[in-house]
C-alpha cells in the first residue's frame, strides 16, 4: 500500500533533476532504495494512461538499489548518477534477461537478447544508475512517431490525444511526465530529437563516434547507413552533459569510436556563448514548416542574441528535392533493417516470411523498394549524404552553430490502429508521412552533434528548436543549449503534465 510519506516523496522527487538526486544520495539525504520506492508508485499510477513503459522490472530495480545502498554506506567510489532511475528504449537496446521486441513485433514479445547495449552497460557500471524498465518505440525505428501494433501509441503528456513523437517516444514521454529524470534514446533519423521536441524535453545526439555504437555482427553498420546514435533524453541540459560524461569514450568493438582523453561536458553548460556566430535556417531550404512551429522558433532563436551571440539567417544551398532526400534516408535505413532480418533468420526467426502481419503497410512497401536497390543505387544515396554533409559544413565553416526547427509540424493525433504517422502535407506541400517532416535526418547523414531544446508552446503543445554544431564540437551545442535554458527556462511547462488526466 502507498503510504502518505511515500506518496509525498514520490511527488517531491518527480521533477527533481538527475544531478540533484545523485547529490542528495551522495550526501545521504536520500538512499537509492528510497528513490526507487518513490518512483515505482508514480509509474504505476501514471503509465497506464501514458503508455510510455512497455516493460517494468521493479524487483530487479529494488535489488539493484539495495546493492547501491550498500556501496554508499561502505564508502565505495560512486558514479555520477549513483542511484538515479533511468530506462532503456525497446529497440536495439538490450539488457540480459529483458525482452526485446525491437519496437513492437508481436512475434518478439518474449524475445530476449542476453547482452548489453552501450547505454545500459555504461549507465549502470560507470554511472551507477538504476534501470527500471523499457520504453515504447516504433517498429525497427522506421518512423518519427511512436506507435506499433503490439503496444499501441505512447501518448503525449501535454495532451493524451497527441503522439509523443518517435521513435524514442516512450522515453521522452516518461521524462516529461516525471516518471524518471533521464532515459535512453536512439537516433538514426531524429529519434532522440523528435520526441524531445514533441514532449518538451531536452534531447542530445552527440557527434558520430563520441558515444560508441555497437552493432551486433556488423562493426561497420553504423557508418554505411545514416549514422546511428545512443544518447540521453532529460529535462535539463546539465543532466544530458552528465550522461554524456558517462557514455562517451572509445570502445574497441566500435572501430569509429573517438579515442581522446576524457572530457567534462558539464563545464560547457556554464560557458558563455558571447561572440558566437549562429546561422539560422527556418526550413533547411526544402521543408514546408507549419506556421506555429515557424513563429515559435523564429522568436526563440533571437534569445541567443540576448546571450551575446550573433544570429543571421542562412541558406544551405541544397538542390535536391524533398522526395529524393527522404527516399535516400529510407532506402539506406531499410537496407540496414533487411540485414538485421537476415541475421535473425539465421537464428530461426523469420519475421518477413512468417510474421508479415506484424508490419505496417508503409514498412512493407519500403521492404520491397529496398530489395530492388542495386549497389549503384546504394552509392548514389551515399553521394546524397555527402552533399548534405557539405551543405551543413558549408554553413559551419562560417558559423559556430546552425539552428533550425526540430520538426516541421507540431504533435499529431494518435491513430487507433497502432499505425500513427505524421502529416502527408504541410502548407499544401506533399511530404513523406513517416520522416518527411522530421528536420533531423540531415544530421544523421552528416554526423554532426545536435540537440533539441524546448522552444516554447503553441496551442499548449511543445515546439522544439534544433541546435547543430561542428563535428566533435559537442561542447558548443551544450553551451548554447544551456545559455538558452538560462534565458528562456522551460521547466514550468511541465506543470501541464503534472495536472493531466490519468484517464485516456
Amino acid at each position: 500500500m502507498l503510504t502518505q510519506s511515500t506518496a509525498s516523496l514520490s511527488d517531491e522527487l518527480a521533477y527533481v533533476s538527475a544531478q540533484e538526486l545523485a547529490a542528495r544520495i551522495r550526501r545521504r539525504d536520500l538512499s537509492p532504495v528510497e528513490v526507487v520506492e518513490a518512483f515505482i508508485p508514480r509509474i504505476e499510477a501514471r503509465n497506464p494512461s501514458l503508455n510510455a513503459f512497455i516493460y517494468l522490472d521493479f524487483e530487479g530495480a529494488r535489488k539493484r538499489a539495495k546493492e547501491l545502498e550498500r556501496a554508499l554506506m561502505a564508502g565505495d567510489q560512486l558514479g555520477p548518477l549513483h542511484g538515479v532511475p533511468s530506462a532503456l528504449k525497446d529497440l536495439f537496446d538490450f539488457k540480459p534477461g529483458w525482452p526485446a521486441s525491437l519496437g513492437g513485433f508481436s512475434a518478439l514479445k518474449h524475445h530476449v537478447v542476453n547482452s548489453y547495449c552501450v547505454f545500459c552497460e555504461r549507465m549502470e557500471k560507470r554511472g551507477g544508475a538504476v534501470l527500471l524498465g523499457k520504453t515504447n518505440s516504433a517498429l525497427m525505428g522506421f518512423r518519427a512517431t511512436c506507435d506499433n501494433y503490439l503496444f499501441g501509441p505512447t501518448r503525449n503528456p501535454f495532451n493524451l490525444a497527441k503522439n509523443s513523437g518517435g521513435s524514442s517516444g516512450g522515453s521522452a514521454a516518461a521524462v516529461a511526465d516525471g516518471l524518471l529524470p533521464i532515459a535512453e534514446g536512439t537516433d538514426a533519423g531524429g529519434s532522440i530529437r523528435v520526441p524531445s521536441a514533441w514532449c518538451g524535453t531536452y534531447g542530445f545526439k552527440a557527434s558520430f563516434g563520441r558515444v560508441p555504437f555497437v552493432v551486433s555482427g556488423n562493426a561497420f553498420g553504423a557508418t554505411d547507413s545514416p549514422f546511428l546514435f545512443e544518447g540521453p533524453i532529460t529535462r535539463n541540459v546539465e543532466d544530458a552533459a552528465i550522461a554524456l560524461n558517462v557514455l562517451a569514450g572509445q570502445d574497441a568493438r566500435d572501430p569509429f569510436s573517438i579515442i581522446e582523453p576524457a572530457v567534462d561536458f558539464t563545464a560547457a553548460t556554464r560557458r558563455s556563448i558571447r561572440g558566437l556566430k549562429i546561422g539560422y535556417s527556418p526550413n533547411l531550404d526544402i521543408f514546408p514548416v507549419d506556421r506555429g512551429v515557424a513563429e515559435t522558433v523564429e522568436r526563440s532563436v533571437r534569445i541567443f542574441e540576448d546571450a551575446g551571440a550573433h544570429v543571421e539567417q542562412v541558406k544551405l544551398g541544397i538542390k535536391r528535392s524533398h522526395k529524393e532526400l527522404t527516399d535516400a534516408w529510407s532506402g539506406l535505413y531499410m537496407l540496414l533493417n533487411l540485414q538485421a532480418f537476415e541475421n535473425m533468420k539465421r537464428d530461426g526467426i523469420d519475421l518477413l516470411g512468417q510474421h508479415q502481419k506484424d508490419f505496417p503497410p508503409q514498412y512493407l512497401e519500403w521492404v520491397e523498394k529496398a530489395k530492388r536497390l542495386s549497389g549503384l543505387d546504394f552509392f548514389r544515396s551515399q553521394a546524397i549524404r555527402g552533399e548534405i554533409y557539405s551543405a551543413i559544413q558549408g554553413v559551419l565553416n562560417d558559423y559556430d552553430l546552425l539552428v533550425t526547427p526540430t520538426t516541421a509540424c507540431p504533435p499529431v493525433d494518435n491513430a487507433k490502429d497502432g499505425n500513427t504517422v505524421g502529416p502527408s502535407s504541410i502548407n499544401g506541400v506533399e511530404i513523406d508521412p513517416l520522416v518527411g517532416w522530421a528536420m533531423t535526418y540531415f544530421v544523421n547523414f552528416s554526423g554532426h552533434p545536435a540537440a533539441s531544446v524546448p522552444a516554447g508552446l503553441f496551442d499548449g503543445l511543445p515546439i522544439g528548436m534544433q541546435i547543430v554544431g561542428r563535428r566533435n564540437a559537442d561542447s558548443d551545442v551544450l553551451a548554447a543549449s544551456a545559455a538558452f535554458e538560462r534565458l528562456q527556462p522551460w521547466h514550468q511547462n511541465y506543470n501541464i503534465c503534472k495536472a493531466r488526466s490519468l484517464q485516456v
